[in-house]
């Protein structure tokens, strides 16, 4: 039986109140209803999304910056324990902002940054979720961390379990592409790929999450842990860039969780007044093939139309997006705009920067690069605005999006002669 929101009221928050730092309660998205923390993912009231509520206390820029380097530097605006940073985790996050001129110079840009998260230990954003979900899991009495997965989700899920020392389940798609099975399957734990799409892998995890009480299914049953995890790509952003946030962010959109967490990171530093509060515009990215968000976007709807994913970008082919109203929320709010480009376009984004700046993308960071490409040309983007951009995960994922574009430009034989005949000097 699938698990509705009416079916998680049976279950009660662990007696001691968990230990979760700054984290208070669970709000309703919706409604603003209230409850104790615990292992509710829905508004009992108007079955609505629940998202983290919390009393920071203590937060600066020297608590921060005496930090371990990783995300656990921010564990006080987290919801984790304060002892978090001493259990094994993979310890994911501080990866590199890096300066993009040449690729800012191709696009006519003046000052473009690429925060660049390949650098994790499962070489994506997802090891940041997972990190968090993990600590809650853990203090909410789970005992086997799981998920439905486009493959990166995955990847860090098994790895994370590894690392804890408990017990995996994790559930792809069956058609993933076949470094994302093998880069899962490594660490051990129960895999399972499922004929059908992401969507129905999500629903296969809702009703499992149903029967298994003791599972942790990290973006079904704790997703308000887990989404809070994007947050720290906000957090480490304006840290890089000297305290202070962007005038432009684009960020790629799969269930659209990462670009609502990292303006909510945003927001919290203005609040504790750890940066300065200005205007800046967040821009959301899609591929054509699994494009909801964008399309409500442009048709001015409220509401995101699910659609059948079909596009070489399978990290962000979730048709269904669970945050997608949000997105439009937060780009409206800010004056950005959603944006889609098609297979083509995402391959020649994944050159491109790897060709301007030596950061080999996958094919979500290909949709970002032809995303901003495409707002750029659309005047929707002030080129003369200090902009970011979003790489979330390693190009080594997702070779077959360019492996036919892609090929040696000589074979000579190994002599100088030959060298030469060939015309490369």
């Amino acid at each position: 039986m699938a698990i509705t929101p009416a079916d998680d009221t049976h279950r009660t928050a662990p007696d001691p109140a968990p230990d979760l730092g700054p984290a208070t309660a669970l709000v309703c998205r919706e409604c603003g209803h209230s409850r104790p923390l615990g292992p509710f993912y829905a508004c009992e009231e108007c079955f609505g999304p629940l998202e983290i509520a919390y009393d920071f206390a203590g937060v600066t820029r020297s608590s921060i910056e005496a930090g371990p380097r990783n995300i656990w530097r921010y564990r006080g605006l987290l919801p984790v324990p304060a002892s978090v940073a001493g259990t094994p985790n993979t310890e994911p996050g501080l990866t590199r902002l890096v300066r993009a001129d040449h690729l800012a110079e191709s696009l006519g840009l003046e000052r473009l940054w690429v925060k660049d998260d390949s650098g994790n230990p499962t070489h994506s954003f997802k090891d940041r979720v997972v990190a968090v979900a993990l600590a809650a899991a853990r203090e909410l009495g789970f005992k086997v961390l799981a998920c439905p997965s486009t493959g990166n989700l995955a990847n860090a899920v098994a790895a994370a379990a590894a690392r804890a020392g408990i017990r995996s389940a994790v559930f792809v798609p069956s058609d993933l592409e076949q470094q994302k099975i093998i880069t899962t399957a490594v660490y051990g734990g129960t895999f399972v790929t499922v004929d059908g799409n992401y969507d129905d892998v999500n629903r296969l995890a809702s009703e499992i999450a149903g029967e298994q009480e003791d599972w942790a299914f990290v973006n079904v049953n704790v997703r308000p842990y887990y989404a809070e995890g994007s947050k720290t790509l906000g957090y480490e952003i304006a840290e890089q860039l000297g305290w202070r946030l962007p005038d432009q962010i684009v960020i790629p959109v799969a269930s659209g969780s990462q670009l609502t967490k990292i303006d909510k990171a945003f927001q919290e530093f203005i609040k504790l007044g750890l940066v300065e509060d200005k205007p800046y515009k967040v821009f959301g990215a899609q591929a054509a093939g699994c494009d909801p968000v964008s399309a409500a976007f442009k048709a001015g709807h409220d509401v995101v139309r699910p659609v059948k994913p079909a596009t070489i970008a399978k990290s962000l082919a979730i048709g269904n997006p669970a945050d997608g109203p949000y997105v439009l929320d937060v780009v409206r709010r800010t004056g950005g705009a959603v944006e889609d480009v098609t297979d083509e376009e995402v391959v020649e984004g994944i050159r491109l920067l790897a060709g301007t700046e030596g950061i080999f993308g996958e094919t979500a960071g290909g949709v970002t690069v032809a995303t901003l490409r495409k707002l750029v040309n659309g005047g929707a983007l002030d080129p003369s605005a200090e902009t970011v951009i979003i790489n979330s995960g390693d190009g080594l994922k997702t070779l077959d999006a360019v492996s036919s574009h892609v090929a040696p430009g000589a074979n000579i034989a190994p002599s100088l002669e030959a060298f030469r005949a060939a015309g490369l000097a």
